[in-house]
């Protein structure tokens, strides 16, 4: 989750000098709104079509061209239908930034209903939390429209209403890097907290810097990135202000080198108008601003859209985990309550033996205990109003009555146990899940299940045109070994990808993955068996334990019965292997078949 604002005011600069470049004089086809803080432009220009996104995100605020798709809503919002009407089939004849601000102005020329000319700008302003787009009237200075509207009840500083005149966002407190004077740099920067860091102190104090730009800054001037205010002398302070003048000429010249930090799998961390030197040796990426940061925003909506589903299913899981074990516990209570149903059968076996000896009118009877080995006697309370047969009888209905409750607990007690083993299992799947293709496959096991309501219809077709991808690796002696992730998966790798002469592995007595070594007619040597069954042990809910009991067997002993759940399988003839939960390196290939990911068995 990225809360540093990358998106600085160098960022916004390389991105219009890019735009210009990219998409002035193109055509304005076609507009659509995928979400409500979201509009995306599709321009031809030159030849080629841009998608052009602008995004008022409270913390993924930005402005840049996109090649990723987006699903757009059937009935588009009144904002979309707003700059449809106003700027579809309008030209783009300027991008302008003012100053270091992250504020992107498109001004377009379009047409009113007569043909006549009507010129509008397109306003982006990334702000975090304030950020917004506007569609102005340049002629009158009037907003047309915005995504967000606010009143002064929000905003003391300006109205954003349809018909209000256009007041820029308020510029903040801060100094111009190439028009500040050297003393007032000085004084801006040493009016805080002398133990402050010198890049916070410098991303507080200079317009359109975020604070990975500014610890650049601080390396590049020659210092180390952490260094505090309190150890620069004006020597320090001279190379600061220096530096940062540089750096911002070069970006606004545009002498740019836009780079994407990656971590160690590959995954962008970090996105920057200029070379982010002080991270290095960290591996990056170059290319354009628009792409970098269509890359690097990708990835973390990415991220924050599997937080978010793993969340939802999360929650459903656990609701529905803390169900049954109440459930159960009731259960439970119920059959220790029926264990009293043998005392109502020996109480009416007793009143059988000694009819002779009782009458019609007695509230209790004492009779010699039969069952006990000392015969001591046994007081049997009675109804008065029944005689001493049908107060054996009453006796013999409360027994099968009680013994009927004790079997039905029972059922609903195994039902129960295994609903709730399922469950565990998917709880498993959701926190191996990697993508949120996988987290999408779990959703839909869950539908199918009944523990959510199905999405939309267009969602579900969606889903079935790609089915199951398994993990795929490959074992030391050059067989493929397959693991699926999810119950789908599971079932998928059992039904449709393994033969009868495959091995099926599987973490003893847990939930977790179906791994299946695919043999193709051959002996599956004791390496492969064992990185097999380590894979099994690590892709279960028993991960973190030191060894793991696996079990194995061909997968013609394994069999789906009839009706079960997805994942639920039951096996014969298998062997069990103590080893150490553990994946194989190098990482997993891409699957060979339709589609997937993990699960429990």
């Amino acid at each position: 989750m990225v809360r540093d604002m990358p998106f600085d005011g160098l960022v916004m600069a390389a991105v219009r000098r890019e735009l210009e470049r990219e998409i002035t004089g193109g055509r304005i086809e076609r507009i659509y709104q995928p979400s409500p803080l979201e509009v995306l432009m599709v321009i031809h220009c030159q030849g080629n079509k841009q998608r052009l996104l602008l995004s008022a995100h409270p913390q993924n605020a930005r402005v840049h061209l996109t090649a990723r798709a987006r699903e757009n809503p059937l009935s588009p919002p009144l904002f979309c239908m707003v700059l449809r009407k106003h700027l579809e089939g309008g030209r783009i004849q300027e991008v302008s930034q003012p100053g270091l601000e992250r504020v992107l102005t498109i001004r377009i020329q379009g047409w009113d209903e007569l043909g006549e000319p009507a010129p509008r700008e397109l306003i982006c302003e990334v702000m975090g939390r304030h950020s917004n787009i506007l569609l102005i009237d340049p002629g009158s200075n009037r907003i047309i429209d915005a995504v967000k509207r606010y009143t002064h009840a929000v905003s003391r500083h300006r109205e954003v209403l349809p018909g209000r005149e256009y007041v820029p966002p308020p510029a903040p407190p801060k100094l111009d890097p190439l028009e500040a004077g050297e003393e007032s740099f000085y004084r801006c920067l040493l009016k805080g907290s002398l133990d402050m860091p010198a890049a916070h102190a410098l991303q507080q104090c200079l317009h359109g810097i975020s604070l990975p730009t500014a610890r650049e800054i601080v390396y590049r001037a020659g210092f180390p990135v952490d260094i505090a205010l309190e150890h620069c002398g004006a020597y320090e302070l001279s190379r600061l202000w220096l530096t940062a003048r540089q750096v911002t000429l070069q970006v606004l010249c545009g002498e740019l080198s836009p780079s994407l930090l990656l971590d160690g799998e590959g995954n962008p961390v970090e996105v920057a108008a200029l070379e982010l030197t002080h991270l290095q040796p960290a591996s990056s990426r170059h290319g354009s601003m628009n792409l970098l940061l269509d890359l690097f925003y990708g990835a973390v909506e990415e991220r924050e859209e599997r937080a978010r589903l793993c969340q939802s299913l999360m929650a459903v899981v656990k609701r529905e985990t803390k169900r049954l074990r109440e459930v159960i516990s009731l259960q439970e209570e119920r059959v220790a309550a029926a264990a009293a149903a043998d005392r109502y059968r020996m109480y009416g076996e007793l009143l059988m033996a000694n009819l002779h000896r009782l009458s019609r009118g007695l509230k209790e009877a004492e009779v010699e205990n039969l069952y006990d080995p000392e015969g001591k006697p046994l007081t049997i309370p009675l109804d008065p109003a029944l005689s001493p047969l049908e107060n054996a009888q009453a006796y013999f209905k409360k027994y099968a009555k009680a013994k009927q409750a004790v079997e039905e607990a029972q059922k609903r007690l195994a039902a129960c146990a295994l609903e709730l083993e399922y469950l565990l299992g998917v709880e498993t799947a959701i926190n191996f899940a990697a993508t949120r293709e996988e987290l999408a496959e779990i959703r839909q096991e869950l539908e199918e299940q009944g523990y959510i309501k199905p999405a939309g219809k267009e969602k579900e077709k969606k889903r079935e045109q790609a089915g199951p991808q398994p993990l795929v690796f490959t074992s030391s002696d050059g067989f493929t070994i397959l693991v699926g992730k999810n119950n789908k998966q599971n079932d998928y790798l059992l039904t449709r990808l393994a033969r009868g002469e495959d091995l099926w592995l599987h973490a003893q007595g847990v939930p977790g993955s179906h791994v299946i070594v695919r043999a193709q007619g051959r002996q599956v040597p004791e390496t492969t068996l064992l990185e097999a069954a380590s894979l099994a042990a690590y892709y279960s809910r028993s991960r973190q334990s030191p060894k793991v009991a696996v079990d194995y067997t061909s997968v013609k002993n394994v069999r789906k019965p009839r009706g079960a759940r997805p994942g639920y399988v039951t096996y014969t003839g298998q062997r069990t292997l103590l080893v150490k939960p553990q994946p194989l390196n190098p990482p997993p290939q891409s699957s060979p078949g339709p589609g997937g990911s993990p699960d429990r068995g």
